[in-house]
């Protein structure tokens, strides 16, 4: 469990948001929307201590990460996985070993275990056939559910998706969403997917933060969100081409 307890956070005199609080349960799909600029992948850094507030803590499993020693900070980092908006994949090296680059770093497997270990990765987001090949013959939507294999090949407890569908095409992003939905199922994964793709929010999510106005300022189940009479949250899902 995931509690995030008043965090407020500046740069400089550019004041972020303040006073953040909400929790993410075990195994659950949260979705952190919000316009441009409003702090969200500025929040999820907090989650693994890229990122220290000005004020608050965040609390995972009862220990405060922001109290946490540099050893054991670093144990705590690798329980999360992160699926960045650009993928983030090496150039200089073809999809089998992007893919095995966390475990080659990380673990001490053998050379057997780690074929065996990427091939599994790449089965899941239906790309084995591309082990052998150059970052630069695959499309964005391949590199994507490649960087997705990466992000999930130490099997982390909690998966942060930065804006998982930005640039893609409908039909790509559906795809996308399905693995997003499975993973969580089958591996248990707790998820927290930044984006504004109000479409994506229904498709996979079960909870919603939005931020608005420097603060949180809505929090509740995506039902929830549906009925909700929040004027600010109201205009921001509204003003998506998906109406809800």
């Amino acid at each position: 469990m995931i509690q995030i307890q008043n965090l407020t956070k500046s740069f400089g005199d550019n004041l972020v948001w303040q006073d953040v609080s909400f929790d993410i349960e075990d195994g659950e799909t949260i979705a952190i929307i919000g316009r441009s600029g409003c702090g969200k992948s500025v929040l999820v850094k907090h989650l693994n201590a890229l990122i220290y507030p000005d004020e608050g803590n965040v609390i995972i499993d009862g220990k405060n990460i922001f109290e946490l020693e540099y050893v054991e900070l670093r144990k705590m980092r690798q329980r999360f996985g992160v699926l960045f908006q650009g993928s983030a994949l090496f150039d200089s090296i073809n999809t089998f070993e992007n893919v095995a680059f966390p475990l080659r770093y990380f673990t001490e497997k053998d050379d057997e275990q780690i074929h065996d270990e990427v091939m599994k990765a790449l089965q899941m987001v239906n790309l084995e056939d591309a082990a052998g090949k150059a970052i630069s013959e695959l499309s964005g939507g391949m590199r994507r559910r490649i960087a997705l294999a990466r992000a999930t090949i130490l099997t982390p407890d909690y998966l942060i998706y930065d804006e998982p569908t930005s640039g893609l095409d409908p039909q790509t992003s559906d795809e996308i969403n399905e693995l997003i939905i499975n993973l969580a199922k089958n591996m248990n994964i707790t998820s927290i997917v930044v984006t504004h793709d109000i479409h994506s929010v229904l498709e996979i999510a079960e909870t919603v933060a939005f931020l608005e106005n420097k603060q949180l300022c809505w929090h509740g189940t995506v039902e929830e969100m549906r009925q909700s009479d929040n004027k600010l949250l109201k205009d921001f899902v509204t003003a998506s081409e998906y109406k809800i």
